[in-house]
């Protein structure tokens, strides 16, 4: 933006100003909480020893192996999977232009969910087992994610679809997602009917979003495809702004409206696919992190798609480390903590839009 002069007035600065601090301030608050989630759990590590292991300082080697080996990996997984899955409900909201969207309400994450099952039960990229660890070892990441990917390009086809119908509502886009998951739920079900009893228990297990099944070189795919595609959609955040404005505005604006919403959709989907091949469903933080930053600095995609993906990774790290250590030392899935807190809001949601 140019004013004359080269002058910028200064309640625009101040506006941008406050803007800039808060997404500082999420960064800070996300470092901070990157140390405590590693400090904190059934041996606990003390904060300094964490900062200097992550230094490469000299610590005891026990601390080194719980920090590295068990403690970072999981609270990165989390940090990936909550940026990728809200920057995703962020934009999916703008370019659809329903404040009820995001990958979880819009069944994207059960088509996902059925392609990776599918890819690991029918087509051979898992191996199921009873560990520790996970239920499901991903042999082929690659072909799990393309199957996983294609299902939720099916289910973004359909909801695109269902946008372009004159006089669509949120309301019927939410009621089109939930018919998906159902869909694709049922379709899971299936393929659980054939398992025999080991694969059965795997599967269910594996239903459950658990953040701490990403490895060092999964965790590598999962934050290539995050980074890359928050990028993008943060190059394009002033399409998805010209097109909060009105499909019309946006295309005298020079957006090629169609084009923006379909890669949108691609590069969600494919995000969301990845998250879920690996780590299972995790609801709600797409629907609720959008919201949430909205609130507080507004729909200016500059600043709300960086404060999604910043806002998104702190709140499920954060919900990750309280379900580790709600019950310890039974470890809690995320899935879990993340499904008893966005459903109040799901709902709060719905009664404001009817309001």
């Amino acid at each position: 933006m140019h004013f004359a002069g080269g002058q910028v007035p200064a309640a625009y600065a101040a506006y941008i100003g406050r803007k800039t601090a808060f997404v500082a301030a999420l960064i800070v608050a996300l470092c901070a909480a990157l140390v405590f989630a590693i400090s904190l759990g059934a041996a606990e590590v003390p904060v300094f020893a964490v900062v200097k292991s992550l230094l490469g300082l000299e610590v005891s080697r026990r601390f080194d192996i719980i920090v590295w080996n068990i403690r970072l990996p999981q609270a990165l997984s989390a940090i990936v999977a909550g940026a990728g899955l809200a920057v995703s409900g962020a934009v999916m909201q703008s370019i659809l232009r329903n404040p009820l969207g995001s990958p979880f309400t819009l069944g994207i994450s059960h088509a996902a969910a059925f392609g990776a099952a599918l890819g690991v039960m029918v087509l051979g990229s898992g191996i199921m087992s009873s560990t520790h660890i996970g239920a499901v070892t991903i042999t082929n990441p690659y072909l799990t994610t393309g199957t996983a990917f294609v299902f939720s390009l099916i289910a973004s086809w359909i909801i695109v679809s269902v946008a372009r119908i004159r006089g669509a509502t949120p309301e019927v886009m939410v009621l089109t997602g939930v018919a998906l998951g159902a869909l694709f739920t049922a379709g899971t079900m299936f393929l659980q009917y054939f398992a025999d009893d080991v694969q059965l228990a795997a599967m269910v297990f594996w239903t459950f979003g658990d953040t701490a099944r990403a490895s060092w070189s999964e965790l590598g795919l999962l934050a290539t495809v995050t980074l890359v595609a928050s990028a993008f959609f943060i190059a394009n955040g002033w399409s998805y702004n010209a097109i909060d404005t009105g499909d019309e505005t946006a295309k005298g604006l020079g957006v090629r409206v169609d084009r923006v919403r379909m890669v949108g959709m691609l590069a969600a989907s494919l995000v969301t696919a990845v998250i879920i091949s690996f780590l299972g469903i995790i609801g709600f933080v797409g629907l609720v992190v959008p919201h949430m930053v909205r609130r507080v600095i507004g729909a200016d995609h500059r600043f709300l798609l960086p404060a999604s993906v910043l806002g998104g990774g702190l709140l499920l790290l954060l919900a990750d480390t309280v379900a580790r250590l709600m019950l310890i030392p039974q470890v809690l899935p995320v899935s879990v903590l993340t499904a008893f807190l966005g459903a109040p809001v799901f709902i709060w949601l719905i009664i404001r839009g009817r309001r």
